[in-house]
């Protein structure tokens, strides 16, 4: 039998990471033959979880040698950008010295423009009391070398390990814990591929009574989780302390350990009420990348007993709304509509936002009125108009131009339609849905003007309107 032309996991995964997995499985007993040293199931597996990890990790796809036991991990793992993310609230926690009174880390604010991730520090901004403030935007935390980091963290559901490589960035050391074996391994070996040498290995279930145990005299200022929200049998849950592990039952034990706690939960979950189970939150930070909600993350302090304030995150940018400035349904304030009307007469001069997912998710619906002065249409109808572009909201939202509002009925459906043949279209708070709305405007779908069929309350102007809009870059 001649010998196999590939010296190494890695060249098997380059050679045939164009390959149909099904293909590969059907031939595992041929390719046995050839590579007798292989792992042909771990190998498709790891094609597989590869071309995932292709836009959402793409620093780990550019290393070709790490390994994925699980296809289900690389689905549930974090992407580049939510993982450092939670890396950057880290290490803005140990900067501004809520986790050490020691000297912290000295960091600098990255170039939007670089490529070079070992290059980048973030820069802390101290909260603004009196309301929201923007932080830094994406880049990659690290520490300096002049200055070592002296953050000790704890990641108890460590997974597929995207979470532990970005924490080990900020941190001096990393306990990674997971109970799947195979995950252990895999992640020991990949953080030895990727250079990763900070980071201590344990494969212990994560349950009450047994804290101490995995920690082992690790001493963390820091513990991470994040919650399967699978039962053990499988079965989808919902509620916190259905998941696995049960934080809520863990909180006593995980706080006599360490004074903060920091809980990813999914962006399904209701804020309000995993506030109420979680104790003494103190941050509240829901993060979005490419137009979905990613992630819930609650940072968990023993001794804060204040309200929380809300990080919302939007592609990278980062505005915070402290305790005090939270939002609250009753200071919803719809103000005067008399500027939507103006806008049909003024084309260029009033602009039209539409909250990205992060602020909606963080159901800051007063925000943009009460913080910025804007127009909100309706109670319900959570869209907003301004005169001018909020430097401060640029990122949290799309932008559009008001080029026309008209009444919403059969005839202003067809003359619409008849104007913008090529258009998006979105129904708010009207008696039909946006598929429905578009086949009366008889409009397909495309181009850069975008109208939205709305209720707009308050006073006489009260009533269903088109508003024909295009949109504009941030």
């Amino acid at each position: 039998m001649p010998n196999a032309p590939f010296v190494s996991f890695a060249d098997f995964i380059l050679h045939h990471e164009g390959d149909d997995p099904v293909r590969l499985l059907l031939s595992r007993t041929k390719l046995q033959s050839e590579y007798p040293d292989l792992d042909i199931d771990l190998a498709v597996t790891t094609l597989e979880v590869r071309r995932k990890l292709k836009n959402k990790v793409p620093e780990w796809y550019a290393v070709p040698s790490l390994v994925y036991p699980f296809r289900l991990s690389g689905e549930q793992c974090s992407s580049t950008e939510t993982a450092r993310y939670k890396a950057f609230v880290a290490a803005r926690l140990r900067s501004e010295g809520i986790l050490s009174e020691t000297a912290s880390a000295s960091l600098r604010p990255l170039p939007k423009d670089s490529d070079h991730p070992s290059e980048s520090r973030l820069s802390p901004v101290d909260p603004n009391p009196s309301g929201p403030s923007l932080l830094s935007g994406r880049g990659w935390p690290e520490v300096s070398d002049s200055t070592p980091s002296l953050l000790r963290l704890a990641d108890l559901t460590g997974g597929m390990g995207v979470d532990v490589w970005a924490f080990a960035q900020v941190a001096k050391e990393i306990l990674y814990n997971e109970m799947q074996e195979e995950l252990v391994r895999a992640t020991e070996l990949n953080c030895k591929e990727l250079g990763v040498e900070n980071v201590r290995f344990s494969c212990r279930k994560v349950e009450v009574g047994k804290v101490q145990e995995i920690l082992d005299g690790f001493e963390p200022d820091l513990i991470y989780l994040d919650p399967a929200r699978r039962a053990e049998d499988g079965r989808k849950v919902f509620l916190i302390e259905e998941c696995q592990p049960d934080v809520v039952g863990l909180l006593p034990e995980l706080f006599g350990m360490c004074r903060f706690v920091m809980v990813k939960l999914s962006p399904m979950a209701d804020i309000t009420m995993a506030c109420k189970r979680l104790e003494h939150v103190k941050e509240v930070h829901v993060v979005a990348s490419g137009g979905e909600c990613k992630e819930l993350l609650f940072v968990l302090d023993r001794e804060w007993e204040g309200p929380h304030s809300l990080f919302v995150v939007e592609g990278g940018a980062v505005m915070e709304i402290p305790g005090q400035a939270r939002n609250d349904v009753s200071l919803i304030s719809t103000g005067s509509t008399s500027v939507i009307s103006t806008g049909a007469k003024r084309s260029g001069e009033i602009y039209l936002f539409e909250p990205g997912k992060a602020l909606t998710k963080a159901g800051a619906f007063s925000l943009p009125c009460e913080m910025f002065g804007m127009t909100k249409l309706g109670v319900h109808t959570h869209l907003y108009t301004s005169e001018t572009v909020p430097e401060g909201l640029r990122a949290f939202g799309k932008w559009f131009e008001i080029v026309g509002v008209q009444p919403l009925n059969n005839r202003s459906m067809k003359e619409v339609g008849k104007r913008w043949p090529q258009a998006e279209v979105t129904a708010r708070n009207i008696p039909m849905t946006s598929e429905l709305l578009r086949k009366k405007m008889g409009c397909g779908s495309g181009g850069d003007v975008h109208i939205f069929g709305v209720r707009i309350d308050g006073g006489a102007e009260a009533g269903n309107y088109l508003i024909e809009t295009k949109r504009i870059d941030k």
